[in-house]
């Protein structure tokens, strides 16, 4: 390969910030690597995709008891992928909550998707032995789900496809705060190896419409201003939809998935280059980009062995 696969080559570790948005509301970031959101309520905590491990999990823990002691009893995850999920094991929580889409997918493309991931990310796979299996959700929904932590409103909205089918952002409507998993990316390049692009901005579109004065993205610093949030939302709808028009055009001109590529790379490397994991994203994001434009309607299961044969083909 004429690259490092994926992040191969991303080894030095990020410095993590636990962010307070409000007095309910924390995002733990750390410099475009997967964030957590956190929610505390009246009597309970909320955690918002769990980090790649359970010994991962436990350095959000330790942040969280710096800011309360009330039990973790919710974890939350806005998608499947297994980076997000793997770490749930490690809050022990009472319930965990997912889209019925969400598990539609882990039936479908779980063990996969854990396999694929974890050759994918070294670094953020720290500790993966101490990954129990799968993790599946105890509590399923469909489009909207609304949450009392004690006298805090918490809802669990479906507003679209987008990053995947099964999205699911989290919305404190009193005080305007999102958490919208990696529909939004702030910094960091979108992931759409399982993505909805033409869904997608119409699914911006009804985050935006919320009128979020903060936002938690899927990757990079929290948002922390209405002014934000909108560079948030426009930057995030700037690279998919630039994206997909690129490989429609390559497409509707006959060329081939490599020529394609190279092509996009190239158009898209200027102004987006300089987000973490581009060069990780691309390869897989113009992949699904030409399986849609080419009438595969749902994305196909990445597997480890795909995973290496489509980057040799494109970047070999």
């Amino acid at each position: 390969m004429s690259s490092s696969f994926a992040s191969h080559a991303d080894l030095d570790d990020k410095t993590v910030s636990f962010d307070r948005l409000s007095d309910n509301a924390y995002a733990y970031t750390a410099e475009g690597d997967p964030n957590t959101g956190v929610v505390v309520g009246d009597d309970a905590v909320m955690v918002i995709d769990t980090q790649a491990t359970p010994v991962m999990a436990q350095d959000v823990v330790r942040r969280i008891r710096t800011v309360t002691d009330k039990p973790i009893r919710h974890v939350v995850l806005s998608h499947y992928h297994a980076v997000r999920v793997l770490g749930a094991s490690g809050y022990a929580p009472e319930q965990i909550i997912a889209s019925e889409d969400t598990r539609d997918l882990i039936v479908e493309r779980g063990e996969a998707d854990m396999a694929s991931e974890i050759g994918r990310f070294p670094r953020l796979f720290r500790a993966v032995e101490s990954v129990p299996g799968l993790t599946w959700p105890t509590i399923t929904f469909t489009g909207k789900m609304t949450l009392w932590l004690g006298g805090l409103e918490v809802q669990l909205l479906q507003l679209g496809r987008g990053h995947s089918k099964g999205d699911t952002v989290v919305w404190l409507p009193r005080q305007k705060i999102l958490f919208s998993g990696d529909l939004v990316e702030y910094g960091a390049t979108p992931y759409c190896g399982d993505a909805y692009f033409t869904n997608w901005p119409a699914t911006l579109d009804a985050l935006a419409a919320l009128k979020p004065e903060k936002l938690v993205p899927g990757r990079g610093a929290a948002l922390t201003t209405p002014e934000q949030v909108q560079e948030g939302l426009r930057g995030t709808r700037a690279f998919t939809s630039e994206l997909f028009a690129l490989v429609r055009q390559g497409v509707a001109a006959g060329k081939d998935l490599r020529a394609i590529y190279k092509e996009t790379h190239a158009a898209l490397k200027p102004t987006f280059g300089h987000w973490v994991i581009f060069d990780h994203c691309m390869p897989f994001n113009v992949t699904r980009a030409y399986d849609e434009a080419t009438g595969h309607v749902d994305p196909r299961i990445w597997t480890a062995e795909r995973d290496q044969e489509m980057w040799r083909q494109l970047e070999g």
